[in-house]
């Protein structure tokens, strides 16, 4: 199998919100560990900025996420359970593995 390809967004969640929001993303993780190509995940949460999280998601491939889970009646479940946390909306971008680097 290839290597996977990492998601990563950067979540800055609505200061105050973040027990709301790690709750919702208990439930949300179900969703996003189902998808097909989906390899695995973890949640991190700032140390400094205790109202950001980066959210590393693993995948088969890219379209696993950009057309699969994207496209899927999951996705509306996902967007609805998270997004009304995010202020402003994250950038999530795709990265692939460095030849001779260890993963």
């Amino acid at each position: 199998m290839p290597e996977p390809i990492l998601e990563v967004a950067v979540l800055n969640v609505v200061p105050g919100q973040n027990t709301e929001f790690e709750a919702a993303f208990r439930v949300a993780q179900d969703i996003i560990s189902g998808m097909d190509g989906y390899v695995r995940h973890t949640l991190k949460r700032g140390v400094e900025r205790p109202s950001e999280y980066v959210l590393l998601v693993w995948w088969e491939s890219l379209e696993a996420h950009t057309v699969g889970f994207r496209g899927s009646p999951q996705y509306a479940e996902w967007r609805a359970l998270l997004h009304h946390f995010y202020d402003p909306f994250p950038t999530v971008l795709h990265y692939g593995a460095v030849e001779g680097v260890p993963t």
